[in-house]
């Protein structure tokens, strides 16, 4: 797999914050159908975080594992230390919700043609957070995705979207849609922009629509350096006015 595991995630990654949102692809939350090489790993050490209006939450830290298990199977785990800030109060920290994955690419790319590859990246949300603390949901949550990647020199894009299953009162399911375009600049550094979008989660929640700006350094073939920041551009208030993601990554 390329040095930049698409995603959010979602990621959506995407993130892992007291919501229970899962990472997409680090450090992006849009994902990409790209699994890990079989019999090899992925290990991310990570943070991310987000900031609303009135409180600021997310993982410090996160670990993320990532192993090919078969020719285009990815089995995932994420497993953070979720915290959480309110406006005027102690910050809370905690276990979070524990987010597992089945990744599986169904179509190849065809390098001298058009035809991309396509993939699956099925989520469970496991409620290990403390939902009181503001630490987890309290419920598990399924996301339901299709996503859909082409390369052509140093471009890469990807993107897709799917269907949350996210139980518990007041909570109603929803769609998250996101694509990015990133290009190798150097031998070792990428640098990639995304739009996503998510319709509301709540009832009575709002839609939000945003985006984010990233980068992956490569320090040496197994270690490397991921960082994206940015923010909504519809209900940034109430759903995202500033959220990053940094992580170190070891693949092996």
């Amino acid at each position: 797999m390329k040095a930049v595991p698409g995603g959010i995630a979602v990621l959506g990654f995407a993130f892992v914050i007291e919501t229970g949102a899962a990472i997409a692809g680090p450090p992006y939350r849009t994902d990409d159908p790209e699994p890990v090489e079989e019999g090899h790993w992925e290990v991310y050490g990570f943070s991310t975080a987000m900031h609303v209006q009135g409180d600021t939450s997310g993982t410090l830290p996160g670990l993320e594992v990532n192993y090919g298990a078969a020719p285009d199977l990815q089995l995932h785990l994420i497993a953070p230390v979720a915290f959480d800030k309110p406006s005027g109060t102690a910050t809370r920290w905690g276990a979070g919700d524990t987010e597992l994955g089945v990744k599986y690419r169904f179509v190849a790319e065809d390098d001298k043609g058009w035809r991309p590859q396509i993939g699956i990246f099925p989520l469970l949300e496991l409620p290990t957070g403390d939902a009181d603390r503001g630490l987890g949901t309290g419920r598990a949550h399924v996301f339901l995705p299709v996503w859909v990647q082409k390369s052509i020199g140093p471009w890469t894009s990807y993107g897709g979207g799917g269907y949350w299953i996210n139980p518990g009162p007041g909570n109603k399911n929803y769609w998250f849609a996101g694509w990015l375009v990133q290009r190798q600049v150097t031998d070792n550094l990428a640098i990639g922009a995304e739009l996503f979008h998510q319709t509301a989660d709540t009832s009575g929640g709002a839609d939000q629509t945003g985006f984010n700006i990233g980068a992956v350094f490569d320090i040496t073939e197994n270690h490397h350096l991921l960082v994206s920041a940015g923010r909504g551009i519809e209900h940034a208030a109430a759903t995202n006015q500033f959220s990053y993601y940094v992580a170190y990554q070891l693949t092996f």
